[in-house]
Parts: C-alpha cells; structure tokens; sequence
C-alpha cells in the first residue's frame, strides 16, 4: 500500500505545555480515493516527557471502518523521543528538562536508555552482548539493605604552617537511602573524598559527629564488612585472567561454607551480569579502562555489599564507558544497595542518573536532593540555570563564585529546610502528577480539533499554520501498518540521538525503585518480554534482616591458614608469569655469571692472582645484593596498592599476606643466586670440595635474602621513586664498611660499630672463609715467589683470621627476621595511617 500522510498532528514544545500542530506537507506518491476511504489513521500528541495522546481524526462518514480499527493505536515510544528530540536545539537531549525542573523520559523510568553499541549489547545492559532477558544474581548471599546517615560531622587536619588545625568539613548532616545512587559533588577542596572516607570508616581522627547505619549507632568493625571501597585507581594484579582473579575473590570472601562448583557459579553469574564473559582468560593487564573498572566492582561484588562507595569512578573513562559504568551503579542500586560516589563535573547526560544529589562547599552543605529538584531548589534562591545549560556545571559555578558570594545564602538555606522538599522520591510523584494533569488539559483542547480535523490525501494540502510560531514542520508518516506512525528526523540531530533506544518502557511506574522478595532474592524487572533491558534484576538483599542483627564477627570469612595458602598460590602464579620477575632474573644471573667467569677464569687456586679472586668474591657477594634489593623495590609498591584495597574491605588480613608473600619470593630468589654462584664458582676455578662449595653458596644465598628484605622494608615504607633512591644509598655505607677496601683494623674507632651492622660484610667475610678458610692447603704458584701461597696469611692481611663461618651465617640470619619484622610493622603503620 502507498505510503499515506497525515493531515496534521499535533506536538508539545519541549519547554511548554501547550500544543502544536503539524501542518501537512506534500506526498510523493499520488493515493487514490479509495484508498483513503479505508484508511483512519490518528493524530498523536507528544508530551515533553515523551508520553504520547492519540486522538481519533474523522474521516469520511460514509465509509466508516470497523470499530476496533478506530481503537487507539499507541506509537513507539522510541519514534516519540526521537521526535521531541529531534525539536530540540541543544546537542544534550536532557538538559532542556532538567534546566527547566520538568519531567522527561527518564524521570518516569530511568532504565528505559541504555547506549547504542554494536549487537545491540548495551542496550541489553551487557557491553559484551550476552544474551537479552533478566538476569538474576540469586546465587549470591542475602544482606540487610543499609541506610546511612550522618550528623553535624566536623573533621578537621594539622596544619603544619600554623601550628593549628585546618578545617575540611564543618558540621555536614544527611542521609543516604538503599536502593538509590548518590552523587557526592563539590569544587576542588569542598571535602568529597574526606566526606566519603569518613562514611566508609577510613578517617576516625580529629573527628566529631555522629554516623547512624538504619537509625542505629555504627559499630565500624561490623560496618566495614558490609561495605566495600572501590578506588579512583584501579590497581589489579596484571598476569592473572579475569576468571582467575574472580576465584581468588570468592575463595577468599565466600568462606569455606559454601562449595568449590556454588563458587564457579557465583563467578560466571556476575562475570554475565557485569558484562565480562567474554573476557574471562584474558589478562587483567590487556583491559580497557572500562572493563578494568567492571573488573574492581566484579571482585567487590562476590559478597554482595550492600553499601559500594565509589571514589571518582568516571575518571579516566570517556563518555561512552562513563554512560555505561553509572548505568551499571544504577542497576546495582535497584537492587537494594547503597551506592555513595565523589563526582567531579558529569555531562548533562550523566548527571540525569543519579538519584541523590549532596552538594560541597568549602566544607558545608549547600544542597541535597533530587537531583531533578536541583534547578528549582536553585531558582527559588534567584539562581536561575541558562536553558540547554548543563546543570551541573552551573551548580558548580554557583558553589565557586562566579555568581556571587553564594556559599552563605546557600547554606542558610539548606540550615533551613528549604530543600526538604527536594530530598523525598515524593517529589518526582508530584512532578510527574502535574505533567499528567497538563495532559489531561491539552486532551481536552484537542477534543474539538480531533471532531473537525479531516485527512487529506490529495498531493497538494493546505498549510495549517503553527499555533504558537507559525512555523511548519513536516509531519510523520503512516505506512502500510496504521499502528505505525513514524516521526520525521531532522539531519541535525538524528545522530547525536542514535545511540539511545528504549525497550517496554511502564508509562505508570513513577517510582523506579523494585519491590523486593527476601524468600527468592528476586524483584519485579523493569520491562518484559523479549526486548526487555538487562539489569540486576534481582534483590540481592534481605530486607527483613537488620544490620544491627547480624553475629559481631569480628574475624575473616575465611581463616588465617586459608587465606595464606590461597595468596601463596596467586603469588606463584604471579611471579612465573612476570618476565621481569622470573625470565630476565634467571637470564641475567646466568648471563652475568658467564660474564664474571670468564674474565676471572681459573683463578682460584693461583696464589699470585689471589687479589684478583678477592676481587671477584666480593662482586659476587655485590651482584646478589643488588639484583635481590631493586627488583622488590620497584615491583612492592604496586603490590601494595592491591593489598591496600582488598584488606582494607576484608578480604585477608595482613599476617596472611606477608607471610604468602614473604614464602613466594623465596624459592625463585634462592634458585637464582644458587645458578649464579654455581656457574662463577666453576668457571673461576674455586676449590671443589662439597663443604666450600655448599659453604659458599649458604652465605651468598643468606646475602641476597637480607637485600631482598631490606628491599620490601624500603617498598613497603616509600614509593617508588623514593626507593629506587633511598635503595642505592643505604647500600653504599655496607659496602665501604664490608671489609674489601679498608681493613676492619685501619677503620676509626667511632665507626667500627657500623661494621657490624653491614650485612655485606658477614656476606663476604663468609665467603672468603669457606674459600679461604679451614686449614686450607697452599696454593699453587706460577712465579719465583707468591706472599700469599699459605691462604691463612691472606685472611690475617684481610683481618680475617679469625672470622667464623657459622657467625657470619647467623648474623645474616639475625638481619634478615629483623629486616622483615621492621618491614611487617611498617605495613601496620601505613595501614594505621590510611585508616
């Protein structure tokens, strides 16, 4: 059938209530009479939420069709938002609604847009496309929802200039609800993050206030097991797969209750959910920021906490990824949780789906809200958002001063009560409410344009003048199928709204929060059938239990021999495939070795080159020290921040971690020095008697263990570019006190106590004793005389004579549990210090 054209159809203005209609416009194909007889098609009045009102247009009485043609037919609501878009003249769909505190699309039910990537996937809710439909996480473990609110806090900081206190936050209060996502925003200094760290217990010094979890006073230690802290930075450990370090999550958080098969569920379950089953046995360290990011609330997301704070998640991200992300927390929030973020300044776009709005300035308070009462709570104050001006930015600019000194208006206000309105769900209702009531007003309007407008089908139709501008728009166009009525697409805009779609979209279901079923862990899914968007449709939480029920456990989930078998197992794995930690050592130690002996070939039983051989003793004693100290220095600090994160939300404690660690290193370091020393003591001739050999390589071992303590203390207090610093110089005083360039006997008496706490020296005091030690016999000698054929009368000039092996073994010994002990308390401190 020929493409038919409506005679008019009448459109809302995006910013007004009133209507507009469409004049007609010219159809390419010429329709026969006949066919308009059988043809009734209805006028369709767009709202600026983008609901739709058909009426019925009168067509010819004579040939009437059959009644239940002239039922009303609804038009997709896609074709809707693309046509009120479409009228729009700011690049941002939403930021029209939200400058003018009206009602949009999304105000009804925010899961209606999701972005518009290849397959469809996004709009499913997976970014790797799994298939369509709800997914449910009802095999994770049920926890109580969890409502935060807090009271006059005050935090204050040391300030060193003024030897007095500098005050970051002054006397905030708020509330926080499950089953929302809330915006933390603020200029630069307004105290977001130390908001945020005082909310997750992180900060508890020179504080005051009050923090309440559902109306009870918080027990931190129990609070912190219900919580998890997801970091601007997503530090992973890059050489293990997705799958990999899920399991090492849910091993570690799941506890020993639950079995090996019900944990491999739980992993895929949230793998689908989260939009990373594809990338499972694909490297951490090969993910794009946005999947990396998917991958820090994966692992968080294994013990269901029903309180996520997220420290400036969009950063990094561009705006794609960052659409994708807090879509994600949205759904994760419809599920219960309670979901905290610092944001720094969202797109319009972004803005529009957050829940909760708790605004910073200098340390106070200046709004907290809805995030769609924010425009009006400002323009009751004389503030007024510029239309297509995104509201966010203008806050903003509002909290910095561009407009004023605007901090004490605003924050008398919020003292005040004036946005209490603006904090309730109530408030979208009652938005929502008048939007139906100017319907219901424009329906009754139309009623007498629906009784005289008739449908022209000739090519050549009168124009039908605009009602407000005059202007003409080209109307929409109905195919073969009545029901579906196309809106017409300006050039201009037709890509900047492609990349939305919407699937089953309740027009009655006002407030987007899920109705939640303790028994079955499910609620009810926003859309159904085929088409419908995937989210986290289930509720993962148990609203009947109460936090302040829960058993006071105040140990791990798992117990302190587990967590140190299941961090010793990742820590191998690690370090096998880390090329610099495993490959470039053995190459190098093999490598250099090759290199020494050759240049100090078959010297070891000369007698006229037995300097020469002191001289290598002691490289070889040097070469251990370096290549175990530096390679811990720069590689411990990024392991750090990967403990930092997961003890922190109580994943292991620290004793299990630096125990695993500790045992990890090991083995590779004491096969590494062991090659190296094997190859240089063969090819330089050294004395082939098993004890010295065994000896030798004992002490040149116990060497390269005390560096690499010595390494993870100085990682485990500094940074890197601190440590590769501070490495170098702290090994330089052992170095000239070793006994190798100056004799014990010449050093000044004030500084011979320094000796003996140079584990260079017993390393290669030691050495030269199982070399030259122990009654050996004399050497050889190619010349008329050698001064020190007796190898006795070398160590007396060494001032070695009467050096012990097993002492030097045991001092080594002593430095190395002392270095690690230092090392662990140091760990404490720093864990004591980020708390």
């Amino acid at each position: 059938m020929n493409e038919l054209q409506a005679s008019s159809v009448p459109l809302v203005d995006k910013c007004s209530a009133h209507a507009v209609i469409l004049p007609p416009a010219k159809s390419p194909n010429k329709v026969s009479d006949s066919a308009a007889t059988t043809t009734k098609p209805n006028a369709v009045l767009y709202t600026s939420s983008g609901n739709q009102i058909t009426t019925t247009i009168a067509a010819n009485p004579g040939n009437s069709p059959n009644p239940k043609q002239q039922q009303e037919e609804p038009v997709p609501l896609l074709n809707q938002l693309k046509l009120t878009n479409d009228l729009k003249p700011s690049s941002h769909g939403s930021q029209n609604n939200l400058c003018n505190g009206g009602l949009g699309s999304n105000a009804i039910n925010n899961h209606s847009l999701a972005p518009k990537v290849a397959n469809s996937s996004a709009a499913t809710g997976s970014p790797n496309g799994q298939k369509k439909g709800t997914i449910a996480l009802s095999h994770l473990p049920q926890r109580p929802p969890v409502d935060i609110e807090f009271c006059d806090i005050s935090y204050s900081v040391a300030d060193g200039h003024r030897r007095g206190f500098k005050t970051i936050l002054k006397s905030v209060s708020g509330k926080f609800r499950n089953g929302e996502i809330t915006a933390i925003m603020g200029p630069s200094g307004a105290g977001k993050s130390t908001l945020m760290n005082i909310l997750a217990g992180y900060k508890t010094a020179q504080l005051s206030g009050s923090v309440l979890i559902n109306s009870k006073e918080r027990n931190l230690r129990r609070f912190r097991k219900l919580s998890c802290y997801i970091m601007q930075d997503d530090v992973l450990i890059g050489n293990l797969t997705v799958k990999e370090a899920m399991m090492v999550a849910a091993n570690l958080k799941l506890g020993k209750n639950m079995i090996s098969y019900a944990k491999v569920v739980v992993v895929e379950e949230i793998l689908e959910t989260i939009g990373l089953k594809e990338s499972v046995n694909t490297l951490t360290c090969n993910l794009s920021g946005g999947q990396r990011k998917r991958l820090s609330i994966a692992l968080e997301l294994v013990n269901n906490p029903p309180v996520m704070f997220f420290d400036e998640p969009t950063s990094g991200l561009d705006s794609s990824t960052c659409f994708q992300l807090i879509s994600l927390l949205r759904s994760l929030a419809r599920g219960g949780r309670t979901i905290v973020c610092t944001i720094h300044q969202p797109s319009a776009r972004l803005f529009e789906k957050f829940d909760h709005l708790y605004l910073l300035a200098q340390g106070q308070c200046v709004y907290e809200g809805r995030v769609r009462g924010l425009v009006p709570y400002l323009s009751s104050l004389g503030y007024e958002c510029p239309s297509y001006h995104n509201p966010a930015d203008y806050v903003l600019e509002v909290a910095s001063g561009e407009y004023g000194d605007a901090v004490p208006k605003l924050v008398q206000a919020v003292k005040s009560g004036a946005c209490k309105k603006y904090a309730h769900k109530d408030y979208v209702r009652t938005l929502a409410q008048k939007q139906s009531n100017q319907q219901e007003v424009i329906k009754a309007e139309n009623a007498a344009i629906a009784t005289t407008a008739t449908l022209t089908l000739e090519d050549e139709k009168p124009p039908l003048e605009d009602r407000e501008g005059g202007g003409q728009l080209e109307p929409p166009t109905v195919g073969d199928d009545p029901a579906e009525l196309k809106p017409p697409k300006l050039e201009t805009q037709q890509s900047q709204n492609s990349d939305c779609s919407v699937v089953n979209m309740p027009t009655t279901a006002l407030d987007d929060s899920c109705s939640f079923s303790s028994s079955k862990g499910t609620h009810n899914a926003v859309g159904s059938g085929p088409s419908a968007v995937v989210g986290c449709m289930t509720s993962l939480l148990d609203s009947h239990e109460s936090v302040v029920t829960l058993p006071n456990k105040t140990g791990f989930p798992t117990s302190g021999w587990t967590q140190f078998w299941i961090l010793l197992k990742r820590s191998f794995r690690t370090i096998l495939r880390d090329r610099m930690l495993t490959h470039m050592r053995l190459f190098s130690h093999i490598i250099v070795g090759a290199i020494i002996g050759m240049i100090y070939y078959d010297v070891g039983n000369e007698a006229s080159k037995i300097m020469s051989n002191a001289g290598c003793i002691f490289f070889v004693s040097l070469f251990t020290t370096f290549t175990a100290m530096m390679p811990t220095i720069l590689t411990f600090p990024t392991e750090m921040s990967v403990f930092v994160r997961e003890h922190l939300n109580y994943w292991y404690s620290l004793k299990a971690f630096y125990f695993a660690k500790t045992l990890a290193d090991m083995p590779f370091q004491i096969v590494f020095s062991s090659v190296y020393v094997l190859v240089v003591y063969y090819l330089t001739s050294q004395p082939m008697e098993l004890e010295r050999v065994s000896m030798f390589v004992l002490i040149c071992v116990l060497n390269s263990l005390v560096a690499q303590s010595l390494g993870l203390l100085i990682g485990a207090g500094m940074n890197i570019e601190t440590g590769v610093f501070l490495g170098p110089v702290t090994t330089i005083p052992t170095i000239l006190f070793s006994g190798f360039f100056v004799n014990f006997d010449t050093i000044p008496g004030y500084l011979q106590w320094v000796t003996y706490v140079s584990y260079v020296r017993y390393g290669f005091e030691g050495a030269m004793v199982a070399i030259y030690g122990m009654d050996r016999a004399k050497m050889q000698c190619n010349q008329m005389y050698c001064h020190y054929r007796v190898p006795k009368k070398f160590l007396e000039e060494m001032s070695m004579d009467n050096a012990l092996f097993w002492v030097d073994a045991v001092a080594l010994i002593g430095i190395f549990f002392a270095l690690r002990i230092v090392a662990y308390f140091v760990l404490r401190w720093k864990l004591h210090m980020i708390r």
